[in-house]
């Protein structure tokens, strides 16, 4: 019997973010890094030890799992994570989710505002 996406919920911002650097391919731990700092401009960084901490997680829960030898891959020091369709499926139901969130702020009249120039937001 499939799994209910719902029950994951809700994501925290890192496995939001590993799942969806997974959706478009496996990828090794840096890589996940990369494409996370590069998709949000730097706003969110994963240290090494909160990334291998959050991918236990995923990998635990059945939403992720390391590639192994099917990766396609020749480097054999890294270590490849593919998203699974449970994690695809759970990924979807938290944008949902915050899609949600979002409609309710905007229906009370909340709007984000521009951070002032040079702020990082955490």
């Amino acid at each position: 019997m499939a799994q209910d996406p719902v029950r994951f919920l809700p994501l925290s911002p890192h496995q939001f973010h590993i799942l969806l650097a997974l959706t478009d391919g496996d990828r090794h731990g840096y890589g996940v890094i990369q494409d996370v700092e590069q998709r949000t401009g730097g706003e969110m960084r994963l240290g090494t030890g909160t990334l291998y901490t959050a991918i236990a997680r995923l990998v635990a829960l059945g939403l992720i799992r390391d590639a192994g030898d099917d990766s396609g891959r020749e480097d054999d020091r890294r270590r490849y994570y593919r998203l699974l369709p449970l994690g695809r499926a759970v990924l979807q139901a938290e944008t949902r989710r915050l899609e949600s969130l979002v409609r309710h702020a905007h229906a009370r009249g909340v709007r984000s505002s521009p951070a002032p120039a040079g702020a990082r937001r955490s």
